[in-house]
Formats: C-alpha cells, sequence, structure tokens
C-alpha cells in the first residue's frame, strides 16, 4: 500500500506526533471561532509556506491537495451563491488552512506514530469497557493507509476508461473502485483475524 508520509529533517518533522496532533485540533478550533478575513489570510499563508517545507517537490504537493480542494471550492461556490463574497470568502480561507496544516501533519508523521499516539491517547476509555485502544489505533492505521490507495485505484480505473475509449463517469467508476475496495477490506480483516491481532472483548 502507498502512505502519505514524506521522509525528511523538517521542524514539522522534528516534532512529537502528540504536539502536532494537539496543535492540528487547537488550530482548527480557533479558526472556526475567528472570522477576520485577514488573519485567516495569514493562517493560510502560514500553513502553506509550513507544507512547502516538508521537501515535496511543488507539482506533487499540489496533487495531495487537488482533491480536497475541489471540494473547499465546491463548498465556497455554494455559499457565494447565497451570501456575500465577504463571508463566502471566509470558510473557504478557513478549510484552507485547515486541510494545508492537515495536510503537512500526515506528511511528516509516520502511519507508526500516528497509531501509536492514538492509541496511548485512548487507553484511558478502555476503563469504561467500551472501546479497545489497540482496535482504535489499528482502525486509524487502515484508514490512513486506504486513503492513498483508492486514490490511486480511482486514477487507474480512470486511466483505463479512457484508454478503452469509455466516457469516464463517476457513476461508472465508482461501481469497481468499491467492489475492488470491499475485497481488499475483506482480505486485510481475513490477515487481521488469521494473526489474533485484534483483541476480542467477553
Amino acid at each position: 500500500m502507498q502512505s502519505l508520509y514524506v521522509e525528511g529533517n523538517s521542524v514539522m518533522h522534528r516534532l512529537s506526533p502528540r504536539v502536532k496532533l494537539l496543535s492540528l485540533t487547537v488550530f482548527g478550533v480557533v479558526l472556526f471561532i475567528s472570522g477576520n478575513i485577514l488573519l485567516l489570510s495569514i493562517a493560510v499563508l502560514l500553513t502553506a509556506v509550513l507544507y512547502r517545507m516538508i521537501g515535496l517537490p511543488f507539482a506533487d504537493g499540489l496533487r495531495r491537495l487537488r482533491p480536497v480542494f475541489l471540494t473547499i471550492a465546491v463548498v465556497a461556490l455554494f455559499n457565494l451563491f447565497f451570501n456575500p463574497w465577504q463571508q463566502a470568502l471566509v470558510p473557504l480561507l478557513r478549510l484552507t488552512a485547515l486541510m494545508l496544516l492537515a495536510a503537512t501533519v500526515t506528511a511528516t508523521t509516520s502511519i507508526t506514530e500516528f497509531i501509536d499516539e492514538v492509541t496511548a491517547l485512548a487507553r484511558p476509555l478502555e476503563r469504561t469497557g467500551w472501546v479497545q485502544a489497540d482496535d482504535i489505533g489499528l482502525a486509524l492505521g487502515l484508514v490512513l493507509r486506504f486513503v492513498p490507495e483508492i486514490v490511486g485505484r480511482y486514477q487507474a480505473i480512470r486511466e483505463a476508461h479512457k484508454a478503452r475509449g469509455l466516457k469516464v463517469r463517476p457513476t461508472t467508476l465508482l461501481a469497481p473502485l468499491i467492489i475492488l475496495t470491499l475485497k481488499d477490506a475483506d482480505n486485510i480483516a481475513a490477515a487481521i483475524d488469521a494473526r489474533g491481532i485484534r483483541r476480542h472483548v467477553s
């Protein structure tokens, strides 16, 4: 499977995973509290600088962000239909800044570090008997591994359609994508159970 992690030695790479995750949480809260366009623009600029520092080539960095940014652009256009441009600009800046920082954290934190940190943070919840911290960490790790895999598979199916001269439509792409993803999920679940990795609550 592919990974979103990028090897490097930037400032963000050297920060501990806990600091990065907590900073992302606090940053997200602050973004949605503030409605000041100037402050939000500065936040976008700063997060863009951080993202640029992780060491990805410019084209690769943009390619990673394109699907999410297109979604943000659709949200912004929808807001523009019903609100003045100043009000529509606020969610665009908020979501862009949050996307850039989240992409930076993801690119500078390995999946193992994510799993270990989330598992440690969820450990106190085990006392309630409702969750297993190891299962939460495992689930997060699988999600992080699957996201780039699904994107890559979507692109491969789209290219296959183009090569066959078929019109590329979301409806024709989703069915094979879902089938292949579910098949992989079943295989991974079977492998996990065969190795006894998941805990079972009695």
